[in-house]
């Protein structure tokens, strides 16, 4: 008989009279005995029947299943996450010194439904930022009844940075039409861009900001855009949909691009998104800088079709972006 570790050989027991033998070795229904409870010198895994292992696997699936369907609609979704970047662009004009970097705070996405505990810690981190700049790109409602809260959100973000503002699908999509979205903004010193550009000043930098309109809603116009920009340091280029990077209708030479609407994936376990919305192109969130633009890729606040979360928290972007 061949012996694995853990058995060991004992003599034979004496039968007495009418006694049956039990033929299974005591050494093999210890070891099956042990597999049942996890212990050391286990029987090898084919011991374990067929179909006792497949409910065994069935129950751990269903628990990993159950556990990230409760994640994604309660944890994640609820999970603000903030994230900092250092940027810089090389000098534009000779003899400059640096000066303090200018911080650009993104807000993307947030398809207000309430101002809950999310919103709260939204607002909170964005006094915490003491942010030069604030971009709104895009998506903020998404729905007419939300008017009223996007309202009330900008009147509690802080008063002091310069505000700017694009549109994106679903402020087109909302029912609420556009000139009440830029009301809305402007009510609250936030510049609407769409299709235009500005000047912000930064000690002795000028940083010019331009929108472009929505790519699915609405008509990007990158001629009209830069039309009468005046010089600047550096330039900053607000778009909603990522895939408006790859359009030559669409080009603009920016130092920088920001962006939204893709949500991450929304639903994107172990970061792989199976499903991004149209719009989206090649890009998920995060760096992009392998185009003549560096662009980030916020993965924006809020949720839009399902309410769930998974492997894509909420994401406020910091930047502090050392101007040329």
């Amino acid at each position: 008989m061949t012996k694995y570790p853990g058995w060991h050989t004992r003599p034979a027991p004496t039968l007495t009279a009418g006694a049956v033998r039990d033929e299974t070795p005591r050494s093999d229904a210890a070891a099956a005995r042990a597999a049942d409870r996890g212990l050391p010198g286990a029987a090898p895994l084919r011991l374990l029947s067929r179909r006792r292992w497949l409910r065994r696997a069935a129950l751990v699936g269903g628990l990993a299943g159950s556990g990230m369907a409760i994640d994604g609609a309660f944890v994640t979704p609820y999970r603000l996450v903030e994230s900092r970047h250092a940027f810089a662009t090389p000098r534009s004009r000779p003899g400059l010194v640096p000066e303090v970097p200018l911080r650009i705070a993104q807000v993307s996405d947030l398809h207000l439904e309430a101002i809950g505990p999310l919103e709260r810690r939204l607002l909170e981190r964005l006094h915490e930022a003491r942010a030069d700049v604030i971009a709104f790109t895009g998506d903020m409602i998404d729905r007419r009844g939300s008017l009223e809260l996007l309202d009330t959100f900008l009147g509690e973000c802080p008063a002091r940075p310069q505000r700017v503002a694009i549109p994106g699908n679903w402020e087109y999509w909302s029912g609420v039409p556009l000139e009440e979205h830029r009301r809305v903004h402007e009510d609250h010193g936030a510049e609407w861009l769409v299709n235009r550009s500005i000047l912000v000043s930064h000690g002795t930098r000028q940083l010019r900001v331009t929108g472009l309109d929505d790519l699915r809603g609405g008509r990007p116009d990158a001629t009209a855009a830069v039309a009468d920009a005046a010089p600047a340091d550096a330039h900053l280029l607000l778009l909603h949909c990522p895939a408006l990077r790859d359009l030559p209708s669409a080009a603009i030479p920016a130092d920088l691009a920001l962006a939204g609407h893709t949500h991450g994936g929304q639903v994107a376990p172990l970061g792989w998104a199976p499903v991004l919305p149209a719009g989206s192109g090649r890009y998920v969130a995060g760096w992009y800088r392998d185009g003549a633009v560096p662009m980030y890729v916020s993965r924006g606040i809020g949720t839009s079709g399902l309410p769930f979360r998974i492997g894509s928290p909420p994401e406020l972007v910091i930047i502090d972006w050392s101007l040329g």
